[in-house]
């Protein structure tokens, strides 16, 4: 059997369908069911009709005699990953910087390369990913989703934002730098009404969440300030929630950041410059932060820096420190590292950094696991119980222990549907 074998569309049905029961039993070593339950031995799960029916010792699921049995020796089961900051149209910066896929990428180029960016998503054990903006390719998330979702190509599940909500003029690329009206990476909107019918306009268009750059790079002299005033921001929670949709909004300045827990936003993106005001408000209210470690680790190496090697950059070291200040302040910590700045399928990267920084790895599986699934309010996924989607992720390891061995995933599920088996 091939390494990273993908079941052509043909083959689901009768992959998903298995024996005339329609029932799949696994079998690993060793099972995580998520939350704060240790990982345990000899547990069998029953997986039938795309969920999970059973889990217990052999004894107690009572499987049909002609379920088809998966034995996983050596390995871990885990509820399917879910990746919580992700852009599936965008690849690495040092291959192309974000500037010029915007503008100099067609869209189909840029559908092509997302498909192949979902496809290696899946194969990595990320069941669902949180896509936080097109970044340029308009709302076409939605037309991805679509496609994994009718089994057209292979992916996770998808949460959509489409173009994200920006105060004009705030953005890329830059106006300044062209003698032209330039393509923005974002939907500009202004105003109460401005931003609620920009946000009306998006949930419209398939947003599954409401993405605001509370702040941006736009001061006099290139630093980050904030863009949306504080009612601004309301007004866009206020619509969403109306629609039963969450906000997640880009804020790395103190008073960015402010503003949008006081708005009521589900996620902070990034939280570079937080503070000790700041982390508290967010335990408060139940903020979670997204601090996408990755991104500033991959961008710095981009620029030069010898990680390992060389004394870390100023704004790593910054970072390492807000990071476990939040941490220590009790901040709920959602696992997403900005993938597309780096590589798709490489976005174990984050909860790696994130262990680095100070986390340990048993709370870094719970985040990817349960605890993203219990921020983005999924709640038929994330952990490993009978009516769960059959979302599930076999590795190599401890990955409570080492959290490396999150990249050893021998095994992928995604809704009872087997979609890779071996190395």
């Amino acid at each position: 059997m091939s390494a990273r074998r993908w079941i052509g569309a043909a083959l689901l049905a009768a992959s998903a369908l298995g024996a005339q029961s329609g029932a799949t039993v696994l079998r690993p070593a060793r099972v995580y069911l998520g939350g704060e339950t240790p990982i345990r031995d000899g547990l069998v799960v029953l997986v039938r009709a795309g969920r999970i029916a059973a889990v217990g010792s052999a004894s107690e699921v009572n499987a049909p005699a002609d379920a088809r049995v998966i034995d996983l020796p050596g390995l871990t089961l885990i509820p399917g990953m879910i990746e919580g900051h992700s852009h599936l149209f965008l690849h690495p910066y040092n291959e192309t910087s974000w500037n010029d896929q915007v503008l100099r990428e067609p869209l189909a180029l840029r559908t092509a390369r997302a498909v192949n960016h979902a496809k290696a998503t899946l194969l990595a054990g990320f069941t669902t990913t949180r896509d936080l903006g097109t970044e340029g390719a308009g709302d076409a998330d939605v037309g991805i989703k679509q496609a994994i979702d009718q089994g057209i190509i292979p992916g996770p599940r998808v949460i959509t934002t489409t173009r994200a909500l920006i105060a004009t003029g705030s953005y890329a690329p830059r106006r300044v730098d062209f003698a032209f009206e330039s393509p923005q990476g974002a939907q500009e909107a202004d105003g109460i009404d401005g931003v609620m019918r920009a946000t009306r306009e998006q949930i419209g268009r398939g947003a599954d969440w409401i993405k605001v750059y509370a702040d941006y790079r736009w001061g006099p002299k290139g630093e980050t300030l904030p863009t949306f005033t504080e009612a601004e921001l309301r007004a866009i929670v206020e619509v969403a929630r109306s629609s039963g949709r969450d906000v997640v909004a880009h804020a790395s300045s103190p008073e960015g950041m402010r503003r949008a827990v006081a708005a009521g936003v589900r996620t902070i993106e990034h939280g570079d410059a937080g503070t000790a005001a700041t982390w508290a408000a967010m335990r408060a209210t139940g903020t979670v932060l997204c601090p996408t470690l990755a991104a500033g680790d991959a961008t710095s190496q981009y620029a030069g820096w010898k990680k390992g090697i060389e004394v870390e950059p100023a704004r790593i070291a910054a970072k390492r420190t807000s990071f476990r200040e939040a941490l220590a302040a009790g901040v709920t910590m959602c696992v997403g590292g900005d993938v597309g700045v780096f590589a798709h399928g490489d976005n174990v990267r984050e909860a790696e950094l994130m262990v680095e920084y100070g986390m340990s790895a048993a709370l870094v599986l719970r985040a990817i696991t349960s605890g993203n699934a219990d921020a983005f309010r999924l709640v038929d996924r994330g952990r490993i119980a009978a009516g769960l989607l059959a979302d599930l992720v076999a590795v190599e390891g401890d990955p409570s222990v080492t959290v490396g061995a999150l990249r050893a995933v021998r095994f992928v599920m995604k809704g009872g549907v087997v979609v890779r088996e071996g190395r």
